[in-house]
């Protein structure tokens, strides 16, 4: 099985191909992703990413749940608001969250544990950066 590093990539790679060809879209929504999930409002961004993740989940996206993976680890969310984030997808979503919400679950795990690594906030493929969302989400 893929890691969710591995498939991250290649969906980042994937993306990359389609922005070249339609600048102006992928601009419009870094723009609408920043003011979405900016640090700065009501709701921490770690808060943010959790909601996302379990959107992700309920959209059967594994795009959106390894972006979103990603971000909440890279913004400090810890593994038991992940899990019991991925509780309430569960409880909304039914038995589909039942595959989507583990698979959300792991996908953080493995970011975590590179936390301290090659895209930490505020660098290149960190939270701030529009790809962190992409592609799907």
């Amino acid at each position: 099985m893929t890691s969710a590093r591995e498939t991250r990539n290649e969906l980042v790679g994937l993306g990359r191909r389609l922005r070249e060809a339609i600048p102006g879209v992928y601009a419009g929504y870094a723009q609408l992703h920043h003011a979405a999930m900016w640090d700065g409002g009501a709701l921490p961004a770690p808060v943010k990413e959790l909601i996302a993740l379990a959107i992700a989940v309920t959209r059967e996206c594994d795009g959106c749940i390894l972006a979103h993976a990603r971000a909440a680890a890279l913004r400090g969310a810890t593994a038991q608001e992940v899990a019991e984030t991925m509780g309430v997808a569960i409880l909304m979503n039914g038995g589909p969250g039942t595959v989507y919400g583990p698979r959300a679950y792991a996908a953080f795990e493995e970011f975590a544990a590179h936390r301290g690594g090659p895209g930490a906030p505020g660098g290149p493929g960190g939270p701030d950066d529009p790809a962190v969302s992409r592609p799907g989400s």
